[in-house]
Parts: C-alpha cells; structure tokens; sequence
C-alpha cells in the first residue's frame, strides 16, 4: 500500500510545474510629460530607441528618439501615425488620405529615411486600403491592386486581411484562415526570432501560428498582441458596454498559451501596448504616453 501511494504522489507531482511563476513592474513612467499633447498608437522599434506615435486628433506622425531626448514630426498629414511601422531597415513606413473626387478617401503609401528626415511616395494615391508592413529586412506598402514593396528585401512579414492572415517568407506569399472568426483577424505580429505569428481573431482571441499556419496556441480573448521577447507576448484586455470601453487594462500571456498575468489594473485604462529593447510602451484612454519595465521570474 505504501509503494503504490508513493507511486501516486510521485504521478500527481509530475503533472504539478516545476515552478511558480512570476512577474514583477519594476516601474511605469510617463513619456514626454509636458512636451506632447495626447498621443495613441505607440511603436517601438526592435531595439526600443526609438517610439512612433499619433499627435492628437489630427493624427499626424511623430518621432521619439531616446537617444537624442528629440521629438520629430515625420508628417503633419492626416491620420498618417494611425498605422505606421518600422521597417527592418530603419526606415519608417506609414499611409496618409484625403478626399479626391467623388469624395472618396484616397491613401498614399510613404517611406521615411530618420537619417535624412526625408520621405518619399512609393504608392500613388488610390481608392482601397493601402497598409504598411513591417519586415525583418525592410518594409512595405500593400494595396489592393498587388505588393508594393519599398524595400530590395523585405524578410519575413505580415499582415491581416479579412478572415485571412498573410505571411511572406523569403519571397513567397502564404496565406491562411487556421480558425473561423466572420468578423475577421487584426493585429497580426511576428516575433523576433521570425518564426511565429501572433494575430487576434474576433470570437476566439488571441492566436499563435507558425509559418505554415499551424495553430501552436490559443492565448485567451485579449486584443492588440505585440512579442516581448520570443517567449512572451504583451495584450490588451478592454471592456465596454456597448458605447464606450469601461475599463482596459494590460496582460502578460506566455506564448504557448500556459500562463498569464496581470500588468496593470482593468481601472489603469491601458491600451495599445507596443514592446522593444526590453520596454513596454503603451497609452492611457486621454492619450498619456507611459513606459513600463518588467522581471520575468521563471
């Protein structure tokens, strides 16, 4: 009897983790205090020296350089910071509109060298959606009518359309639909290393692929997903009551869908997390830019 109760204790305990698990906020500082009006839609770079950021309401697009302490507009047109990116090459990739004949939107793809603090048109204004890429090489611009790469190289990158989530490799487009959501995928990102995909999918939440579209986790119903580091990803979690979001706060969520935990409060309002260099940027509902610091105990 004893023997086969030590079997049993030693069975459970294979099955219990090896370890709890933690995360502790080292510290939460709010960005450019006194210098920047409202801001939404942070991105850092990979290396985290650099935050784009969306002005206030006009949405023009701004940049900060941690080394420098320096803000810079990259351009006053509007609604260009609502969707702007970073390219693997250092260049930033960003689309602005207006209203042409008929009154209809017309988007135009743009690249921005931060070297030369010079832009440049890579896709000519046109009706449809225009979007920018971030690749590990380079970025692009797509559109409607086809690819419209800004770079000689793009990587490895991807996007959302629809109820399909896009990933080219090295060249080749692969496309995939690997759960049901009739409202369609947003927020797709890769991570680090290259080799996973991060997408929300409405109705299901978070999804993790590979790049053949091979789903490896479910994360929970959380939004905005961006990679902290290889193994752990960074999401939004808002509620709403059907006019307004009541409450968002930030998750930390382990990419093989194993464990997460709180970053902030669902009172903090914290929304649109972006991740780089060790950092976590994200905005509060009124537009305050803040940066967070994290230890990951193991």
């Amino acid at each position: 009897m004893k023997k086969k109760m030590f079997i049993w204790l030693m069975a459970m305990a294979a099955m219990l983790p090896a370890a709890s698990q933690e995360v502790s906020v080292d510290s939460q500082t709010r960005l450019l205090e006194g210098v920047e009006g409202a801001a939404y839609y942070p991105v850092l770079n990979a290396t985290g020296d650099r935050l784009l950021f969306s002005a206030g309401e006009s949405g023009a697009l701004r940049l900060y350089d941690y080394k420098d302490n320096v803000v810079t507009t990259v351009t006053s047109d509007y609604v260009a910071g609502n969707d702007a990116c970073f390219g693997g090459d250092g260049n930033i990739y960003y689309v602005t509109q207006e209203r042409g004949d008929g009154n209809l939107i017309y988007r135009t793809g743009c690249r921005y060298n931060p070297a030369t603090r010079t832009s440049s048109v890579v896709t000519a204004a046109q009706h449809g959606a225009v979007r920018a890429v971030a690749g590990t090489r380079g970025g692009a611009l797509k559109a409607p009518a086809g690819s419209y790469a800004s770079s000689d190289d793009v990587g490895t990158a991807t996007w959302t359309q629809g109820s399909r989530v896009f990933v080219t490799v090295g060249g080749e487009e692969r496309v995939f639909a690997p759960v049901d959501s009739w409202a369609g995928y947003l927020w797709s990102s890769l991570s680090p290393d290259g080799t996973r995909v991060a997408f929300f999918a409405a109705g299901k939440g978070i999804v993790v692929i590979d790049l053949r579209g091979q789903v490896l986790a479910m994360l929970g119903n959380y939004e905005m997903p961006c990679w902290y580091n290889n193994d752990y990803l960074v999401a939004q979690h808002a509620a709403d009551d059907g006019h307004q979001i009541t409450s968002s706060q930030l998750l930390l969520l382990k990419a093989d869908g194993t464990w997460s935990a709180p970053l902030t409060t669902p009172a903090s309002m914290a929304m649109h997390p972006t991740c780089g260099g060790g950092k976590i940027v994200y905005t509060s509902i009124d537009g305050l830019l803040y940066e967070m610091k994290i230890t990951i105990y193991e």
